[in-house]
């Protein structure tokens, strides 16, 4: 599913006009990112978290030159569903 489906589905739902509802949908993603880049974890209780995730400096390889290289530390975004919404894909989804 794509934004604009997500727009098109809320639109349907709730009778609010597209524009209105993609704009809020916008500012939600905005919010999210925003708070991740400072280092705020985003909670949405009974559908899950966007955190922060920390990834340890670990050694690679590069292919193409067969010489190792050094991945430093860095930090992602990630998301963590809660255990609801895990138990309700496992059940409908077959």
């Amino acid at each position: 599913m794509t934004k604009a489906e997500v727009v098109a589905e809320v639109s349907n739902k709730t009778g609010i006009e597209k524009v209105s509802v993609q704009a809020m949908v916008e500012a939600f993603m905005e919010t999210v990112k925003g708070s991740l880049t400072s280092g705020e974890n985003v909670y949405l209780r009974g559908f899950g978290s966007f955190i922060i995730k920390h990834r340890a400096e670990k050694t690679g390889r590069n292919i193409s030159k067969n010489t190792t290289i050094t991945i430093p530390a860095h930090n992602i975004p990630a998301f963590k569903p809660s255990k609801g919404f895990v138990n309700e894909v496992k059940e409908k989804v077959k």
